[in-house]
Parts: C-alpha cells; structure tokens; sequence
C-alpha cells in the first residue's frame, strides 16, 4: 500500500480502522482512470496484506457526492479498446473491494450513480446520509452496470426491486434503499462519519481472524447451495479453534476484561 494517492485520501482516524476518501469533489468524485488504478493498488495491497487494518471505511470528499460513477468527460471520444481497457481496471479495483479479507463500510455521504452506486454496492454494508441518493443509471447511457452492479443489487433487494432500478435507471433516496434492505443506517449527514467510526471501532474490537473467516464464510456461502455453505462455515469455523485468539477470547471473558486479539 502506497502512503499516498494522487486521487484518495487515507487517514487512521482509530486504532485498526482505514478510511479511505474519493478525493475529486470538483467533479463530484467521479471514477477517472487514476481513480481505478488508486483503487486497484490500495485494494489489491488490502487483499494480500491488511497490516493492522480490522475494517476499511469507504466515503467520498464533500458532502455533494460519494462517487458520480465514471468520468463521461474522460471517456468522451474513447476508442472502444481503450474503453474497454479502462473498464478492466473498475472490474478488478470492485472486485478487490468485494475480496477485501477484512469489513468495508461504505459511508455514502451523496450522490452514488452508476459505477459510485456499485463501489457502495461492493462494501459489505452501506450507511448513508438522509439526503443521498442512489441509481444505477447505465441503461440510459446504452450500456449495463459492469462492476457487480446487477449480481449485488438483486442479492441485497431482490430481482424484482433490482430489475426496476436497472431497467429505468432511475435514482433512488438513502430511506428507499434502507427500506428495500440495500442501506443498513440513515442519519443526517453530520452524523454518519461518526456512526460508521462508532461501527467500524466495535467490529475492529472482535478477532481479526474471526472477522475476515466470518466475511469468507458468508461471500462463499452466499454461491452455493445450503449444505455447500454449511461446510464452508465449519471449515472456517475450525480453522479458528487452535488460535491464539480464541483462547485469548475465552480468557478474557473468564477475567472479566477486554480481549488483546493480536491476529494469531
């Protein structure tokens, strides 16, 4: 992981926990192709090492937008290879985030449209401002969500609710997408850093290697059917009992004090 991105802030802001900011608000945080590669670095680092990150929050810079989804100034003119060429780049930064071993929050401070909707989409869960809005607006531009976008929708609302938002292409509010089971938490904008930090503090406070055998657990389980999924999860499961930290949990809870994971 690079200390520094030309188009990403990160910050510490508590022990364990990375935030990491989409820093572009003069164009509402819109994915250029620097922000891919940002992206794909920062996340394919996160996925072969975490270092001492317990979960990763994910939000954009000004309280405008998250992500506007793709630069269309950018891409205006593009040869088709060199579109698709950009794309590849998107695919494998979301798909990093989606693999990341460790919890994302996405902390959706505005606008999330098109490829912005589908980065909050590959978090493992969305917590938004009351004000946000979200859409997946590709149809209306003659092409379909390319990142996730129409497998993670229907698994967090449902083909039904998921077909009419990318058929139409029409944006959506936070209170409709927590309503339709896509955002777990709306609060006014103000608060929502401080409610996915006060989050994102209690899970990074649990056993890391529960925390990312957990997110295994669920992503794997998620693509097969429940007897598959069961032995996933035991597997997992099992592959916890001769740690360090399962032993430290059990102590701790015995003494009656907080657990000292330390990842082994």
């Amino acid at each position: 992981m690079q200390d520094s991105y030309e188009t990403l802030l990160l910050d510490r802001p508590q022990a364990h926990v990375l935030q990491v900011t989409f820093n572009r608000p003069e164009r509402r945080n819109a994915m250029n192709t620097q922000v891919g590669r940002d992206m794909l670095d920062l996340f394919t680092s996160l996925l072969l090492d975490p270092g001492d990150a317990r979960t990763v929050i994910l939000t954009g810079a000004g309280d405008k937008a998250f992500c506007a989804g793709g630069d269309l100034k950018e891409r205006d003119g593009m040869t088709d290879e060199t579109w698709r060429l950009q794309h590849a780049i998107f695919e494998q930064a979301i798909y990093n985030v989606m693999d990341c071993p460790v919890p994302v929050i996405a902390a959706v401070n505005g606008s999330a449209f098109g490829g912005g909707c589908e980065m909050a989409l590959a978090a493992d869960f969305i917590y938004a401002a009351d004000d946000a809005r979200f859409a997946l607006t590709e149809i209306t531009l003659g092409i379909i969500p390319g990142c996730g976008g129409t497998q993670n929708l229907p698994r967090a609302a449902g083909s039904r609710r998921a077909k009419e938002i990318l058929y139409t292409g029409s944006p959506f509010t936070a209170q409709e997408g927590l309503d339709w089971g896509i955002v777990n938490k709306v609060v006014p904008l103000a608060g929502l850093l401080p409610a996915a930090l006060e989050t994102a503090a209690r899970i990074a406070g649990n056993g890391p290697l529960a925390l990312r055998q957990a997110k295994r657990s669920v992503n794997l389980g998620m693509g097969t059917d429940l007897n598959t999924a069961l032995g996933i999860e035991v597997e997992a499961y099992n592959r916890l009992v001769p740690t360090e930290d399962r032993r430290e949990g059990v102590l701790a809870f015995n003494e009656k004090r907080k657990p000292r994971y330390v990842g082994r």
